[in-house]
Order: structure tokens, then C-alpha cells, then sequence
């Protein structure tokens, strides 16, 4: 596979994980793995870390994997897989952990209309405090609404 087709196949990989990130946050993280999920949705957690930064592991190791296997022999495909998967864990942090919920104080004064849509999108899904009747599972893409609403609030000021 060519250059292109690397740098393709990890933009692909990057899209692809917002879809197996709905999946896992909706079925996984709020059914059998709500007992990980659950400190995560209760205010005020007043330790650095949760228990819900287990998977954050969980999708590392296949990434780690990943990089050891496609530089055993040369780089091949499983590298820039490896490559999509850490790309996309990398935002997910950047937007999950520093702008939505500001564990690190970074980008405290962001009024871009995209961000501000993100946050106000998945402060609705925590205003479910348990697992069930949850919304807005996705962390990169939102129903537009949230957009619209953060493009218009954006605009007024």
C-alpha cells in the first residue's frame, strides 16, 4: 500500500472509531460495564480519576497491539490502524476530558460554535444520572441540533 493509502486508511480509522465509540459508550458502557461507567455520570467526583478511565486502557491496548504488529517486519497496515485508533483517543481525551468536562483547565475561554454544540450535547447526556434513557452517545458528531443552538448562542454575543 502506498503513502496515500496509509494516510487514507488512518483518516478512515479515525472516523470509523466515533462509530464503535456510540456503540460502546450505549451498550457496553451503560449495560454491563456501568459498574466502570457509573462514577463518571455522578457530579461533583472529586477524585482525579475515575473508575470509567478503565477504558481508556480498554481502547489502548488494541492501538499498542496494533503499532507492535505493523512494525515487526517493516511498517504495514496494522500500523496506521494502530495510528486511527490513537489519533481518535487523542481527541476523545481533548474533547472529553479538557473541554467538556475541564479535568484540566486548558481551554477554559473556547467559543467556537462546534466545541460549545459538543459540550452542550453531552451535558444532556449526563443530565441521566443512571444507565437507562440516556441521549447523545457519539463524542465527535451530535445531532445538529446542538450545533445550531451553539452557532445561533455564538453569533448573539
Amino acid at each position: 500500500m502506498e503513502f496515500t493509502g496509509y494516510i487514507l486508511l488512518t483518516i478512515a480509522v479515525v472516523i470509523i472509531m466515533e462509530g464503535v465509540t456510540w456503540v460502546t459508550h450505549k451498550f457496553i458502557m451503560h449495560g454491563l460495564g456501568w459498574y466502570l461507567h457509573e462514577d463518571h455520570h455522578q457530579p461533583g467526583y472529586p477524585h482525579v480519576f475515575e473508575k470509567n478511565d478503565a477504558f481508556f486502557v480498554v481502547f489502548a491496548i488494541p492501538s499498542m497491539l496494533l503499532f507492535w504488529y505493523g512494525t515487526r517486519d517493516g511498517i504495514n497496515w496494522m500500523f496506521f490502524v494502530g495510528l486511527g485508533i490513537l489519533i481518535y483517543g487523542l481527541s476523545y481525551f481533548l474533547v472529553h476530558d479538557v473541554l467538556i468536562h475541564r479535568r484540566f483547565k486548558w481551554f477554559d475561554k473556547t467559543n467556537n460554535w462546534y466545541l460549545r454544540g459538543l459540550r452542550k450535547a453531552h451535558k444532556i447526556h449526563h443530565k441521566h444520572l443512571d444507565k437507562e434513557e440516556g441521549e447523545c452517545f457519539g463524542m465527535l458528531y451530535v445531532p445538529l441540533k446542538y450545533f445550531r443552538e451553539a452557532r445561533l448562542s455564538t453569533v448573539k454575543k
